[in-house]
């Protein structure tokens, strides 16, 4: 099933949104199972695009595809025109610098302070300067509600602070794509509604390209332009937020609605 996630057509005298990110054709197996089978997507830029479903229904595997976390066993993946499978390790590193992720566990580097885990792949990665990446790094830490926590080790912070960090870190990197895995699932449940606070903010106040994987079907609704959702491994309904969760085509996705809701 060939989705895609475009906008609308322009109007006249407008420029059309360009596709960001193709993935055609792609299988994914672990062992006997197949996780992906045969998936087609397009995404434009600037869209934020919710990919929901049951639990192993091949969700994450797109994000752990788009990271380089995994490797596809057919099919090829482009992001901003540049091979990203099949491709050689130079193109790899040069297209996963337009890719961030947030994931479920927070990743964080506990033996550096908060700011360190910000600036430091941007001066290894990126070739920044320690100044550059230390200012760049203090703005969003402001922007996350955590200026205050620069010199602290993460293991100091509480689940919501270490996931604010992340998603700075991931941003730090100033990428086209952010790809979020059920960032919320770690966190204790008053923690929650702080975390997607942010993220609403930022995908109302930036044109950085979002992929996320939820199981909040609220947060969904508010920032997606378009939901897909999964069932063993395809797209088997994509729509506005307002069709998926409110009309449904087909019978799984309302199932599934219904559970969750």
């Amino acid at each position: 099933m060939s989705v895609e996630t475009s906008k609308q057509p322009a109007s006249a005298g407008t420029t059309p949104p360009a596709e960001l990110i193709r993935i055609e054709g792609v299988t994914k197996r672990f062992g006997d199972n197949t996780v992906l089978d045969g998936l087609d997507l397009s995404v434009d830029a600037g869209r934020h695009v919710t990919l929901i479903g049951p639990s192993g229904s091949g969700k994450t595997t797109i994000l752990r595809l788009l990271m380089t976390l995994a490797k596809p066993d057919a099919g090829t993946i482009t992001v901003d025109g540049q091979r990203l499978f099949p491709a050689s390790e130079k193109e790899v590193r040069e297209v996963r610098k337009k890719i961030g992720m947030v994931f479920q566990q927070f990743n964080l580097f506990p033996n550096m302070s908060v700011l360190r885990n910000l600036t430091e792949a941007p001066v290894r990665v990126l070739g920044l300067s320690k100044d550059e990446a230390e200012e760049r790094a203090r703005e969003l830490l402001d922007l996350v509600g955590l200026s205050d926590k620069c010199d602290v080790r993460p293991t100091r912070l509480s689940g919501g602070q270490q996931q604010r960090v992340a998603i700075a870190r991931a941003l730090a990197m100033r990428p086209q794509v952010l790809l979020l895995d059920e960032v919320t699932s770690a966190l204790d449940p008053e923690l929650v509604a702080g975390v997607l606070d942010l993220l609403r903010d930022i995908a109302r106040s930036t044109d950085i390209t979002m992929l996320c994987v939820t199981h909040e079907m609220g947060f969904a609704r508010d920032i997606s332009d378009q939901v897909l959702m999964f069932d063993a491994g395809r797209v088997i309904e994509t729509g506005s937020p307002e069709k998926i969760f409110g009309d449904p085509e087909q019978e799984r996705t309302r199932e599934f609605i219904s559970a969750v809701l």
